[in-house]
């Protein structure tokens, strides 16, 4: 029972982890440290998915099922839980490639959006920042 309650709240990492890889960098917008996290995430879902690799959190999820007696499955997260959400015909190396490119546009144009923001109030307060002090 644990080993499943483990590879569940592992696919649920996973899947934060993916989220966090794609939208993360809306939370560099407000806090610029986050970036220090994001750029890395972004850039090892970007190698995961342009190579082919299999992330290591989907065997550590698949041998947990396995010490609870459920079979395991094949490929990898993606193809296995989020895949079939979005093109149930399964996962191509042509569709690894596009993901790949929508995390790279998405965080380009939200980086772009951190340096911009960063060159408007380079002289003056942060219009983002609550207390007023520009950091």
């Amino acid at each position: 029972m644990m080993s499943k309650l483990l590879a569940d709240i592992l696919v649920l990492f996973h899947l934060g982890f993916i989220a966090f890889a794609f939208l993360g960098g809306l939370l560099v917008l407000r806090w610029r440290w986050v970036a220090i996290l994001h750029l890395p995430s972004v850039l090892w879902g970007v190698l995961v998915e342009m190579t082919g690799w299999i992330c290591p959190l989907t065997p550590l999820e698949q041998r947990l099922r396995e010490a609870e007696g459920e079979s395991a499955y094949t490929g990898g997260f993606v193809d296995h839980y989020i895949m079939p959400l979005i093109y149930p015909e399964g996962l191509t190396r042509g569709i690894q490639f596009v993901l790949a490119f929508v995390v790279i546009a998405i965080n380009l144009c939200i980086y772009g959006l951190v340096v911009a923001k960063r060159f408007r109030t380079s002289s003056g307060a942060d219009p983002f920042d609550e207390k007023g002090d520009g950091v």
